[in-house]
């Protein structure tokens, strides 16, 4: 056998398990991890809503994952949603995760719709029930063969549809907040038909409690202390702690902690009232830290006006 032969069945095996090893890790978080949670919250919960009327909220998520790792997973997402009235808000979410290269990749894109409504319970309080809907498109590629060119494995790759359903509560006040959700009730099985890999392609009902409170320490500075539990099927709870600082109304800094796994740092701007960027860095603390460099995200948020377009978006920006 030719030494360019055994490099290729190198790489193939080494990406193999690279891949499985992301995919049973991945039972953690089949749902997609973000450092800014915060600012992504439509994407975990459909309940999530601002009351601005007349606001159209854009927001998009970058984030590669484990970067030098072989196939490590490269996260993109985008929402969009704004009040129709003082009750109803909805809006459009769209994911799309990749995990594996050359011969094997997997591939998912998640587009839904959201519908939320609100019930002002005063004294600036309020609670929104939601719901979203739509579909995963699950796209599996395995281009690699074993030893005998003869050998079919991985051959059959596999293109399917599945329809996702989830809900969620929110609470919300000019202060603090908290939800509980999960995107998607529906389970699903993507990888029936692949020899090796039946038994890692189960998708399992995940559920979300995120909270946060922002304190006015002075005019010129908020903190805001956050959390987020994840619990799903099969893997102890994941926990994300954090707390960030926003200064002058422009500036944002912050850490984060997702317990035995990663250490986080948080650097945001405020462009403009209604244009924001942000950059976090994650460090692998856990036992996987040898076999990465870190975690990259970044977060563009975007406020358009819709009853005043002249005039432009002119609140105060909101911290949550």
């Amino acid at each position: 056998m030719s030494n360019t032969t055994h490099i290729k069945m190198s790489r193939f095996v080494l990406t193999f398990l690279f891949a499985t090893i992301v995919w049973q890790i991945s039972n953690a978080q089949q749902d997609p991890q973000f450092t800014q949670y915060t600012y992504n919250m439509s994407v975990i919960n459909p309940a999530y809503t601002t009351n601005e009327l007349g606001i159209l909220n854009l927001g998009a998520n970058y984030r590669k994952q484990w970067v030098g790792a072989t196939g490590s997973p490269t996260t993109l997402s985008f929402f969009a949603h704004t009040p129709f009235n003082d009750k109803i808000e909805m809006g459009v979410t769209f994911i799309t995760d990749q995990i594996g290269e050359d011969v094997i990749k997997l591939n998912e894109n998640n587009i839904n719709a959201d519908f939320a409504y609100r019930l002002n319970l005063g004294s600036n309080s309020n609670l929104s029930f939601g719901v979203k809907a739509g579909f995963t498109l699950y796209d599996s590629a395995f281009k690699g063969r074993l030893i005998d060119p003869t050998d079919e494995v991985f051959q059959n790759n596999v293109n399917q549809i599945y329809p996702t359903i989830g809900i969620g509560a929110y609470y919300f006040t000019s202060n603090y907040y908290i939800g509980l959700s999960t995107p998607n009730l529906i389970k699903s099985t993507q990888l029936d038909d692949v020899a090796i890999a039946n038994t890692l392609g189960t998708e399992e009902i995940h559920l979300y409690m995120i909270g946060g409170y922002v304190f006015n320490v002075n005019n010129g500075l908020k903190l805001k202390p956050s959390f987020m539990l994840r619990g799903v099927k099969g893997a102890p709870i994941n926990a994300d702690i954090s707390l960030n600082a926003l200064v002058n109304e422009r500036i944002e800094g912050g850490i984060s902690y997702r317990y035995d796994d990663s250490v986080s740092g948080i650097l945001g701007f405020r462009v403009t009232p209604s244009f924001k960027v942000a950059y976090s860095y994650d460090r692998t603390v856990s036992e996987f830290s040898g076999f990465n460099n870190g975690s990259h995200e970044i977060v563009l948020l975007l406020d358009l006006s819709l009853l005043n377009a002249k005039g432009g978006y002119k609140k105060s920006p909101r911290f949550f």
